[in-house]
């Protein structure tokens, strides 16, 4: 891919401004490697913070939703209204109500990674086996034994389901709140506020080097849910041992 990159940009002569070829790509990055690393650094933090809240929010929700029919059938719209409503349009309200800064950023987070782990943990509660429910009932188990020894364990796969899916969208939470609500003091602001500073100034090569910054903040936390799951999941549930015996 990037010989092809490459061989585009000289056989073509793309001004550098429009595709830069691979290598001045590479010379932004080492040249201004530590204001990278600043944007990147911040962007973990507002990224990461929202993404942990959602996580707590979400298995919170999922608990209650769990409890019965009725109440998921009651509150379970409003978290889908959360979801499709886009969140470009939501973060100018954030930023009208919170003002700028970490808070706001980590907010828009926080709203873009909640309702995949609302989802997927709900629909693991709630899709435990009657016959391991009767078990339990014949056991004489507490509802709360239950919650923590079937429903729990039972429901841990889903979780991580949508942990996945949330670890990749919270960094594209953080940068798009970052458009909207970050610092605009120069060397404050994240990946986003980087990246509308460098198109502004058409620095497109520093552009790209901030895309792929992004792109591996977003690697990094996906892969650290993955080694997670096969951490929790590896001695009991088969897509884990399926993926040892690989």
């Amino acid at each position: 891919v990037i010989t092809a990159w490459d061989l585009c940009c000289r056989g073509f002569a793309i001004p550098a401004y429009v595709l830069p070829p691979p290598s001045a790509v590479l010379r932004v990055i080492l040249e201004r490697h530590q204001t990278l690393w600043n944007a990147f650094r911040i962007t973990a933090i507002e990224a990461g913070g929202g993404y942990l809240l959602s996580i707590i929010g979400g298995v919170v929700i999922a608990l209650f939703f769990a409890q019965s029919p009725l109440v998921r059938r009651s509150f379970y719209p409003y978290t889908i209204l959360l979801q499709t409503v886009p969140i470009v349009a939501i973060a100018p309200l954030i930023l009208m109500w919170f003002g700028s800064g970490l808070r706001s950023v980590m907010l828009v987070a926080f709203v873009i990674c909640l309702f995949p782990i609302i989802a997927n943990t709900t629909q693991g509660l709630i899709s435990v086996p009657r016959n391991l429910i009767d078990l339990f009932v014949m056991s004489n188990a507490s509802r709360s034994r239950q919650l923590l020894k079937l429903r729990l364990p039972h429901a841990l796969p889903h979780l991580f389901v949508g942990l996945r899916i949330s670890a990749g969208i919270s960094v594209i939470g953080a940068v798009t709140g970052e458009l909207f609500a970050s610092s605009n003091a120069v060397g404050e602001g994240g990946l986003g506020y980087s990246i509308t500073y460098a198109n502004s100034q058409l620095q497109t090569d520093y552009l790209f080097a901030l895309v792929l910054t992004a792109s591996l903040l977003g690697f990094l936390f996906f892969f650290t849910v993955t080694a997670l799951e096969w951490l929790c999941l590896r001695k009991w549930h088969e897509s884990a041992m399926k993926t040892d015996a690989d």
